[in-house]
């Protein structure tokens, strides 16, 4: 992978990750398909939002379908006929979601799978094996996403585990071969928690073994957002400005463009598929809840400012008929709109940046965003009433 930086304002950046399955323009969200497909949204329609990468996992594919079947198939990317990047996660957060079902030593970790039970070992070089056999584009290393609160020491050993991890996936991503013809790329995983010091040992060993790109993990896991800021802000110095930068697993548009502000350049998160299956919608004029009875009879579309299928075609009185009646054209329609501003708003992000106005539009899409999403909460317990009776 070929990363080019070609514009900033401040520290917001723009940039360009060339990968063997397309370009990648940045700063990027990337939809969530956790188990080879985006929830409640079609190939086609990804590729009509201009989608241009979305994730998987790891730990769910290993599960199911299993490596096998994705082998056979000749790799993930034609298994789910999907022709545009890929990145695999490494099963790291699995290791903070599924505490009560894992055991962790410095050798990995022991999983029970939640499906049937049955226990299986991740290992830094078994996850970077599994990955080759996804054929993803841009591979993570194994890595322990600590849970907030945790203290320092417990902070500071985890992330000497993680470090260890990263270079036995280094040293096996060196032997173990491409399987599929096309390139692939492996991300580090700066871990630490909220404390700097271990941010700032965890990016310097890290950025010693020379990956490809850098992610910063361990966030938005319930630490205040000045923290989450914070935190980045102290951890963007020691990684290298000539290769892209990810957080994983942000999140909310304000999050995403604070970040953005900080010097990040990728972004994932379920927020706007789960959220838009349950009747939140992003809009540039802040969320709206569909369920309020005040859109009963609202023959507008979701956001007069968006382009995506859902405002081009159905009504709001329409979608919230939809949800109402526990239609699933609801769920598919919802995360369509929802993709759509989330892959607007960082496409407008990277334009002030080349333009040189990234703060000035930063402040004004906040402003915006937040006066009227405080308005339509506002509406929500009466609307609960309402759609109980």
């Amino acid at each position: 992978m070929k990363y080019t930086l070609i514009g900033n304002d401040g520290k917001a950046r723009a940039g360009l990750c060339e990968t063997d399955h397309g370009v990648i323009e940045t700063p990027i969200f990337m939809p969530v398909g956790t188990r080879a497909t985006v929830k409640a949204v079609e190939q086609r329609e990804l590729i009509e939002l201009n989608a241009q990468i979305i994730l998987g996992n790891t730990y769910h594919l290993f599960l199911r379908p299993g490596m096998e079947i994705i082998e056979e198939a000749g790799g993930l990317h034609k298994f789910m006929n999907w022709h545009r990047p890929i990145l695999t996660d490494s099963g790291g957060f699995q290791i903070f979601s599924l505490s009560d079902l894992r055991k962790i030593t410095s050798e990995g970790v022991t999983f029970q799978s939640h499906l049937d039970g049955a226990r299986h070992t991740f290992t830094p070089e078994r996850v970077l094996h599994i990955e080759r056999q996804l054929g993803a584009d841009i591979m993570m290393v194994l890595d322990e996403c600590t849970p907030y609160p945790c203290e320092f020491s417990y902070a500071k050993k985890s992330n000497e585990m993680t470090v260890q991890w990263a270079a036995r996936c280094r040293d096996a991503y060196e032997k173990d071969p491409v399987l599929y013809g096309h390139s692939q790329s492996l991300f580090g995983i700066v871990q630490g928690s909220v404390y700097p010091e271990i941010r700032e040992m965890s990016a310097k060993a890290l950025v010693a073994m020379d990956f490809d790109g850098y992610a910063i993990g361990g966030l938005a896991v319930g630490e205040p957002v000045e923290d989450m800021y914070r935190t980045v802000e102290q951890t963007e110095p020691f990684l290298p400005s000539l290769k892209p930068r990810y957080l994983m697993g942000v999140g909310l548009p304000e999050n995403i463009l604070e970040a953005i502000e900080r010097g990040i350049d990728m972004f994932d998160c379920v927020i706007p598929t789960r959220n838009g299956r349950n009747g939140m919608f992003f809009t540039n004029n802040g969320t709206l809840n569909i369920r309020n009875a005040r859109y009963k009879a609202d023959f507008t579309p979701i956001d007069d400012e968006c382009s995506c299928y859902t405002c081009r075609t159905f009504t709001r009185a329409y979608l919230r008929h939809l949800f109402s009646n526990k239609e699933i054209l609801a769920l598919q329609l919802a995360s369509i709109h929802n993709l759509a501003f989330f892959l607007y708003l960082t496409k407008n992000a990277r334009m002030a940046i080349l333009d040189r106005r990234f703060s000035a539009w930063k402040s004004d899409m906040l402003r915006r965003f937040r006066s009227n999403s405080a308005e339509d909460e506002c509406a929500a317990d009466e609307n609960q009433l309402l759609t109980q009776q």
